[in-house]
């Protein structure tokens, strides 16, 4: 019963003609009855086959037959309405012109009134009945493997919601009820479904009823109510599924598809931001942007928003080939006259470098090109030196060579006081550009290249961080693995992370460090356990978490500032600037050309030392560099030791 096919359109017009015909019948024997006649013509036959022929062509014209009866909606209804409502003007027309012309009517207007109504009601129904037969049956067969769900508001979003599951093929839920957050219409229905009211927490309603799930349609909720919701239910291990604004939406298909389980993004405590459109406008329209790294998650995203902006060029410029593909193909499918240039290159590589500022003349760099990762840049220091050190020299150097106007550098809350060497190499990277925007100023003055760097916490999603790795290890079945059970973490979205980036990268003087309000610090331990809820799973008895110890140079906690930094607002809340101490350049600028020189000789520990000299605040944790922050011992090591 389930494959049944769909009945073809001429068997649905021959079933509306057989309803047609009963209709006409019922009005000629009604009116019979009465001692009136239907036809007062001769002609009856001529006209009764003309009255069925103007139907078929009216069924035709609104196309009645084409919809699936089973699926039938009110425009169906009303394609019928009006499809009778044509046929029956057509034939007043044609009495009264039939009267002038033979001084007499063809037939009884008001049996042809009658007729008419018999007719749609007849039509209407047999669909109405197919219809619940179906629903029916498919409610009664499926019942037992639907999830049984309450939808969490009363207002027209939730009704569409409801609707919209109702249809849904396969079905999903079973909608048991709706839940009024302000309690005033107990003893009304909707949608022939109860609404419930909540006294006490939602989970004792849901059980008192069976429900499994909720949706929550309710937009009205702000993100706090929201939060406390979505708490309640997963402790007691409820399922909990949200929607998009109804203005997103189209049609029903669309709609059921977007009732997705809660995403651990949908509960970060952030309200939107608000972003000055036009300053960035100015700042992007019609320039020729560079942004490095563009296939990575920062990257990417920084250039779809910045497509929104209309610059004249695009230049996404990244090593990685294959996401660097992904990312064309992306940009080529949004539609927009901006110039987008594709090009694979190494930020290492002074000589390419040169031959891209070049060829394209960038008037806005955002430099998002970096290693990120904590435990392998702790292995690799050299390797941190070289892409994130010398790189970002390489860059801001020719920025300053081709009258760049603004270099917009991505850095990291890691690079405050730093424990290891990634945030380390960051850290002096921030202070290179920082310096070279000093000395450009004095050399060139309001021509100078202003030099701007945004630093924030984690990203949620973004490549290698621990969403992605608790989603996958949730799909193997566990276990969580953590570092430790006191560790936080500030996090962010990448979208919200990129406009931040936008808006102080237009807010920029020059030589300004921008940090961003990043929220309540979370307690991984608290996300972990939460994202094996949000799966359906019960933690610690479905799905393991494993604390597995910290990693090298991995703190507890992060922070935005260095110990000897006092941050200044800005008119933006989201954004502060950080007064870091800024360093004569020539100094660090011998300092950082020694330690380039060392890590090519790839000795780990002199690497590590020369990166002390240049960050004083740089102590390694949980780090084999430990040793080198005893001060007897750092003076003891020589320059060329094991790699």
């Amino acid at each position: 019963m389930h494959n049944l096919g769909y009945l073809p359109r001429w068997i649905i017009v021959l079933i509306d003609l057989m309803v047609l015909t009963t209709s006409f019948v019922f009005t000629f024997l009604i009116f019979k009855g009465t001692g009136m006649d239907y036809i007062i013509t001769d002609h009856s036959t001529i006209l009764i086959a003309g009255f069925f022929a103007t139907n078929l062509f009216f069924f035709w014209l609104f196309r009645t037959y084409s919809g699936i009866i089973r699926h039938s909606s009110n425009i169906d209804a009303v394609k019928l309405l009006f499809s009778q409502m044509s046929v029956l003007i057509v034939f007043f027309i044609f009495n009264f012109l039939f009267q002038i012309f033979f001084k007499q009517k063809a037939f009884l207007n008001t049996a042809l009134f009658i007729n008419i109504v018999l007719s749609f009601c007849g039509l209407f129904l047999y669909r109405v009945v197919v219809k619940q037969t179906f629903e029916l049956y498919f409610s009664e067969k499926n019942d037992s493997k639907l999830i049984r769900t309450i939808i969490y508001g009363t207002d027209a979003n939730a009704i569409s919601v409801a609707n919209a599951l109702k249809f849904e093929t396969p079905s999903r839920f079973k909608i048991v009820g709706f839940v009024d957050k302000n309690n005033q219409n107990a003893s009304k229905r909707m949608l022939d479904l109860p609404i419930l009211i909540q006294k006490k927490k939602l989970p004792t309603l849901m059980r008192s009823i069976g429900a499994e799930s909720v949706i929550i349609a309710d937009k009205s909720l702000s993100k706090e109510e929201q939060i406390v919701i979505v708490d309640q239910c997963l402790e007691y291990n409820y399922k909990v599924f949200t929607v998009p604004l109804i203005s997103d939406w189209e049609n029903q298909k669309e709609i059921s598809q977007k009732v997705k389980t809660i995403q651990i993004e949908d509960l970060l405590e952030r309200k939107p931001i608000v972003l000055d459109n036009k300053a960035i406008s100015k700042q992007l329209k019609d320039k020729v942007v560079l942004i490095t790294g563009a296939a990575g998650s920062i990257g990417s995203e920084i250039v779809r928003q910045i497509l929104v902006f209309n610059p004249k060029k695009i230049i996404i410029l990244d090593q990685a080939e294959t996401p660097l593909h992904h990312l064309k193909l992306e940009t080529e499918n949004i539609s927009t006259t901006v110039k987008i240039c594709t090009v694979i290159g190494d930020v290492r590589n002074r000589q390419a470098m040169d031959e891209i500022f070049k060829a394209y003349r960038p008037q806005v760099v955002y430099h998002a090109a970096a290693y990120k990762h904590v435990p392998l840049m702790e292995e690799n220091p050299c390797q941190a030196i070289f892409t994130n050190i010398e790189g970002t020299k390489i860059l801001a150097d020719l920025s300053c060579l081709y009258k760049v106007k603004k270099f917009v550098m991505v850095s990291t809350d890691k690079a405050v006081n730093p424990s290891n060497v990634m945030g380390a190499s960051k850290r002096i990277a921030e202070k290179y550009v920082q310096s070279l925007q000093l000395r450009d100023q004095i050399e060139n003055g309001a021509e100078a290249t202003k030099f701007i760097t945004t630093r924030f916490g984690n990203v949620l999603g973004s490549n290698g961080s621990v969403v992605p790795l608790f989603t996958k290890q949730i799909a193997e079945g566990g276990p969580l693995t953590i570092t430790h059970k006191d560790i936080i973490r500030y996090f962010m979205t990448i979208p919200e992370a990129c406009q931040l980036v936008l808006e102080a990268g237009a807010m920029g003087n020059g030589g300004e460090i921008y940090i961003f309000d990043m929220g309540k610090p979370v307690k991984i331990i608290d996300l972990a356990r939460k994202m094996i809820k949000l799966a359906g799973f019960i933690p610690d008895k479905d799905i393991k978490i494993q604390i597995v110890g910290l990693r090298p140079g991995e703190k507890l906690y992060e922070e935005l500032l260095n110990d000897t930094s006092k941050s200044i607002p800005t008119h933006h809340a989201k954004i502060m600037i950080a007064q870091e101490i800024q360093e004569e350049f020539e100094a660090l600028h011998a300092d950082i050309d020694e330690l380039i020189c060392i890590a090519s000789r790839f000795g780990n520990k002199a690497i590590v030392t020369q990166m002390k000299k240049i960050v004083p605040e740089f102590k390694s944790m949980n780090s084999a560099y430990e040793i080198l922050d005893k001060h007897e011992e750092v003076a003891a090591v020589p320059y060329l030791t094991e790699q």
